[in-house]
């Protein structure tokens, strides 16, 4: 159908969860996203495009960029996410949306597809997805590139992007070509996602896009049945790297089984009224708020957890 496819053939530790907690009052949401619609859209219909990005794979990078997009979405934000990964993109299966593909009204334009109220667009809604994108870099970031370039966006006021990890030219291709307004990184506490994702963070240095935060995911293992914690991967290690680069935590997410079965069905943990889903709709705020620039660049989202 489309052309191109046919050539290209100072931080401080976050108490650990334990039951329950209150969710962050609307005020603030309405506030926020006041603040974010009052400026001037980066790319046609959107007001801000931020990065989710991670040194390595493996980090729960894609599964964070997707429940935070639905977090947004259920606040009241108009909330996008592409799909960035063309060698192997996860947002048709983190959505439910596999074998969907994107409608065009003329042949070279796409309607985006749409789910838990969040537009999503993804290579994934594009080819086959049995077959391997045997491209290399410049091939792949031309085909990126005309996926931004060629959907119909409608108006959002955060578009998300879920980059493949790592910092080549995927990575410099989107920081270099399109108005990024910030970045968030993805890491867990373990010393080797760390080395990586430092190394994230001096990229996006290096092309001069500010970095809205860290978050640190599987930061820990909650027992339920026991209750005992267990910082599987170590601890506070997100926490320490955003010492180092005066950032905020914009939250820790734990090792929860909750997750990686919403990550394989495509249900939207968000949607419920749970923990985990306040977890996402707190490290949304934290985000917005950084976008707004409500939240100090050195400041820790602090999440109250109490027992029942």
């Amino acid at each position: 159908m489309f052309n191109w496819l046919k050539k290209s053939a100072s931080a401080t530790a976050i108490p650990a969860p334990a039951a329950s907690f209150d969710v962050l009052v609307e005020d603030e949401w309405a506030s926020s996203i006041a603040n974010i619609r009052q400026r001037a859209p980066a790319f046609k219909q959107i007001q801000t495009i931020v990065l989710i990005a991670s040194g390595k794979g493996g980090v729960g990078k894609s599964t964070t960029a997707a429940n935070l997009a639905m977090a947004l979405a259920a606040a009241g934000v108009r909330s996008g996410l592409l799909d960035a990964d063309i060698y192997g993109p996860s947002v048709p299966t983190l959505f439910g949306l596999q074998g969907e593909k994107v409608t065009s009204p003329d042949n070279k334009l796409m309607h985006p597809l749409s789910k838990h109220g969040v537009t999503l667009q993804s290579i994934g809604f594009l080819v086959d997805p049995e077959q391997a994108s045997v491209w290399r870099g410049p091939m792949a970031s031309q085909a990126l590139l005309q996926l931004v370039n060629e959907t119909l966006w409608p108006e959002l006021d955060v578009l998300l992007i879920d980059m493949p990890p790592g910092t080549g030219d995927i990575q410099l291709t989107l920081s270099q070509k399109l108005p990024v307004t910030g970045s968030v990184v993805v890491t867990t506490p373990q010393d080797l996602a760390l080395a990586d994702a430092q190394k994230a963070i001096s990229m996006f240095r290096q092309v001069k896009i500010p970095l809205l935060g860290l978050v640190e995911n599987m930061s820990f293992y909650l027992c339920p049945s026991c209750g005992s914690h267990d910082d599987v991967f170590g601890t506070a290690g997100g926490v320490k790297l955003a010492e180092r680069y005066q950032v905020p935590v914009l939250g820790q997410l734990p090792l929860q089984g909750e997750i990686r079965l919403q990550a394989d069905t495509g249900v939207a943990l968000t949607a419920g009224d749970s923990q985990l889903s306040a977890l996402y709709q707190t490290i949304g705020l934290a985000l917005l708020q950084r976008l707004s620039g409500e939240l100090p660049q050195a400041a820790s989202v602090e999440i109250i957890i109490t027992d029942d």
